[in-house]
């Protein structure tokens, strides 16, 4: 067998590496298949989880709703990013994106830091403090949905649960391809996937992408590229070493979309753009490094760690909605100009062992691990005024108003510091019973400096994170499962007052139940119950300050199913429940209030027919009615929408294939997201895509 040393020798550190990388990222890798699959993988499907526990976990044996997007649906669906792709999973909502500038979604009612967008990781890494732009999925493998709260095991992080994206892992075995893409408005999109061996101990692989075009949107024009270099180096017969970069940069107007009139929407065209052309396009710049380090010690025991550095900026400027005066029509406007960048560090050591006493297995890991995030943030800032209106009509726009000259509305620097110890046993008390307990203590530090004001603001705390889970197989392919958590949150940024926030803190309880059938459908139905006190929202006085809105809480009932119905139909469908509320308000967010932008109804279907030669497939997306205020000071609401989608694939020959995508086939006019009845986010026209692929 070609590359016998990496077929045998290397086998302990691929299983184990398993443990830092799932699966289904790891099936790149030449000996992968020969380590771990037993049984028939159904398509849509997954065989491991790897970010509920940082083990090689089945979502079986696991007391908590987990969805893996694997790359064919992600391919089947047309998917080229992150928002794209968390559509088609159940309880995830967009928030408001910041102009378009990055990924902002709520997981069961819940959503990240207001300030960076939602939170997800990288391989097990937090990758999403600072400014990351808009993420793209061309160096992704699978994206792991981990609902309910991940603190026992991650530290901080929103108790509605989180996002894993696995990356793809270099392989011995050569293998390259390219895609060409032409989509609606002048699109164009070029990616590339190369992979083979530097040595017979060093492989590489290199993910690139770039996009460019018009939108939906006039006069907006959005350029972005990625590339992902990465390396797996054999170190020895029980070490295993990878080395992974991405380095992203997203050219895009600032855009904060259209108004409601009144509390009404429609009124102005979807594609009427009413910043200023003449600002120019903002810039989102991230470069990423991660090194991760697998050392077998033992029949059973293996010791991992690794390391994240990551280093973002976001710069340019913007014109923005302010108020809408009498006459319906005229919009006077803000200007500004931002100035961020951010440097995230973070380190972590695992021990991985297995211990049976009395009949009962245990899978333990202990490990430590910390960060050192810093945030400087510079803006200026200019409301209109009577001698500078800078107003633009809604109904007959025309650009190149004049604002006053700016000023500067904030200098801040944060540094977060954290470190942390942590300890979970996955235990099998029986072939059919399967527990999970796990154990997190946090301590947490944050300084604020406000160099505009000159106050400084320190605050210290200290969180312990519990959580545990029972599983309950009666059938080998059925699982009951029941699980409790405590969570939380530290909370960034400053009060108009210049004083801090306590951190947030969550419980969450849930139950449910899985079927797997292998070669079949797999599905999961969960209920639901989360609190949460100490909680922020941006404070509508001026929104470059947060405020407290005091306690919420979420319930739902969320049902996934995705898998293969019968032999060459694949299905995934997801369908949620979400009550999500302010349970303990103020005169500004109100007791009852639902959260923005969070439907209590939402659903997805996906089919698909067909075989790897050639197939067809349909699906929709349905959106209930939202709030649109995220201060929740009024009842203006976002209408329930509903979008289809057709798909087509033909591989003409083994190393082509063709694929045609419309999206929002009946061009609906919808609206995604708001942050209020001035910004609100219109979705995106009738969209057509044509993709070439050619793999050699």
């Amino acid at each position: 067998m070609k590359h016998t040393r990496m077929t045998y020798n290397a086998l302990p550190c691929l299983a184990l590496l398993a443990s830092a990388f799932p699966l289904t990222a790891l099936a790149q890798t030449d000996a992968v298949d020969s380590v771990v699959i037993n049984g028939k993988r159904s398509p849509y499907g997954t065989l491991a989880v790897a970010g509920a526990t940082k083990t090689d976990a089945l979502p079986r044996d696991l007391p908590q709703s987990v969805r893996t997007l694997g790359n064919d649906l992600l391919e089947d669906a047309g998917v080229t990013s992150l928002a794209g792709a968390l559509e088609l999973a159940s309880g995830i909502a967009r928030q408001s994106d910041l102009g378009g500038l990055w990924d902002s979604y709520a997981m069961r009612g819940f959503t990240g830091d207001p300030n960076f967008g939602s939170d997800y990781m990288v391989n097990g890494f937090s990758s999403s403090r600072g400014y990351n732009g808009m993420r793209d999925v061309a160096g992704t493998q699978a994206i792991e949905i981990l609902k309910g709260p991940a603190s026992a095991l991650y530290g901080r992080g929103e108790p509605g649960g989180t996002v894993n994206i696995l990356t793809k892992k270099p392989r011995f075995a050569p293998q390259y391809g390219v895609d060409v893409a032409l989509a609606s408005h002048a699109t164009r999109r070029v990616a590339a996937d190369l992979t083979g061996p530097v040595s017979d101990s060093v492989a590489y692989r290199l993910n690139v992408a770039h996009q460019d075009g018009g939108s939906f949107r006039e006069t907006v024009q959005v350029e972005r590229s990625y590339a992902a270099p990465s390396f797996l180096w054999l170190a020895g017969p029980d070490t295993t070493v990878t080395y992974e970069i991405e380095a992203t940069r997203q050219r895009a107007p600032f855009d904060r979309g259209i108004p409601a009139i009144g509390m009404q929407l429609g009124a102005v065209p979807v594609e009427r753009f009413l910043g200023e052309p003449g600002d120019g396009r903002t810039t989102v710049r991230s470069t990423g490094h991660q090194v991760f380090v697998q050392h077998v010690l033992a029949e059973g025991w293996s010791l991992q760690g690794g390391a994240s550095w990551r280093n973002s900026a976001l710069d340019g400027y913007s014109s923005e909605a302010n108020d809408l005066l009498a006459d319906g029509r005229t919009l006077r406007r803000q200007r500004r100009h931002r100035d961020f960048s951010a440097e995230d560090r973070s380190a972590r050591l695992e021990l991985l062992g297995t211990v049976s006493t009395a009949g009962v297995r245990h899978a333990l890991l202990l490990g430590v691990d910390g960060y050192r995030f810093d945030d400087r943030r510079i803006q200026l800032r200019r409301n209109p005024s009577a001698a500078y209106p800078y107003a633009i009509d809604l109904f007959a726009p025309v650009y190149g108003a004049m604002a006053a000259p700016l000023a500067l509305s904030i200098d801040t620097n944060e540094a977060q510091r954290a470190h942390a110890l942590y300890l979970q046993d996955q235990v099998t008390l029986a072939p059919r019973w399967k527990a999970l307990v796990g154990l997190r203590h946090d301590r947490y530090r944050q300084t604020v400096a406000n160099y505009r004001t000159g106050a400084v603001n320190h605050q210290a705390l200290g969180a312990t994170s519990p959580r545990a889970g029972l599983v309950w197989q009666p059938t080998d392919t059925l699982a009951l499962y029941a699980s409790t958590a405590k969570g939380f949150r530290p909370n960034s940024g400053i009060g108009i007052d210049n004083t801090g926030f306590p951190a947030e803190d969550s419980r969450s309880h849930e139950i449910g139940a899985k079927l797997d059938v292998p070669g079949g459908v797999s599905g999961t139905l969960a209920v639901y119950r989360i609190e949460k006190g100490n909680v922020l929202t941006t404070n509508p006085v001026n929104t470059d300050y947060a405020l407290p809105a005091g306690e919420v809480a979420s319930r739902g009932v969320e049902l996934d199913v995705a898998g293969e119905l019968r032999r060459g139909l694949r299905l995934s469908a997801a369908y949620a429940y979400t009550d999500a509320r302010v349970t303990h308000g103020d005169n500004t967010i109100r007791t009852g209030s639902r959260f923005p932008n969070v439907p209590r109804q939402s659903a997805n279907v996906l089919l698909v027919a067909g075989d790897a030669r050639a197939s067809i497939g349909a699906g929709i997306h349905y959106v209930g009615e939202r709030f649109g205020d995220v201060a929740a000071s009024s009842d203006f609401r976002l209408p329930a929408y509903t979008t289809a989608r057709l798909l087509a694939a033909w591989m003409p020959q083994p190393r082509w294939r063709l694929a045609l995508n419309v999206d929002n086939l009946f061009d609906r006019r919808y609206y995604a997201s708001s942050y209020s009845r001035l910004w609100v986010a219109p979705g995106s026209t009738r969209t057509l895509t044509a993709t070439a692929s050619l793999r050699f």
